[in-house]
């Protein structure tokens, strides 16, 4: 297996489990690297680390649920692997600029972070 395919399987893995408990070193082994040398190359490739690109990609689905469904805030908070509904709400309000509740009433003004997708194109060369 390439490291790309690899990195491809590793953030496949993670979008599967945002809602779930992630386990960096499973990432890693889809990855076929270490848990450092995992993160450092994500970094490198996508130019964010790899908590922060969790932490979009979970604000994102939080925000979509919010929206879409009459769902709670500490029910969609404990999902995405926040302790309390006030911790949640400052992620949230950093992220979209707007609250949970306000999210609540009109979900147009969100943000979205979409899915990262590993490819590589190399150009030029005899």
């Amino acid at each position: 297996m390439d490291w790309i395919t690899g990195m491809q399987h590793a953030v496949d893995y993670i979008e599967t489990h945002l809602a779930d408990h992630l386990d960096i070193q499973e990432a890693a082994r889809r990855a076929a690297c270490s848990p450092f040398y995992f993160q450092r190359i994500f970094g490198v490739l996508c130019g964010m680390s790899l908590s922060e690109y969790i932490r979009s990609r979970r604000m994102t689905l939080a925000g979509s649920e919010l929206s879409a469904a009459d769902a709670k805030v500490i029910d969609i908070a404990l999902k995405y692997g926040y302790e309390s509904p006030e911790s949640f709400s400052r992620a949230f309000f950093r992220f979209h600029g707007i609250t949970p509740s306000e999210a609540k009433k009109d979900g147009k003004k969100l943000k979205s972070f979409s899915r990262v997708s590993v490819q590589i194109l190399l150009k030029g060369g005899d």
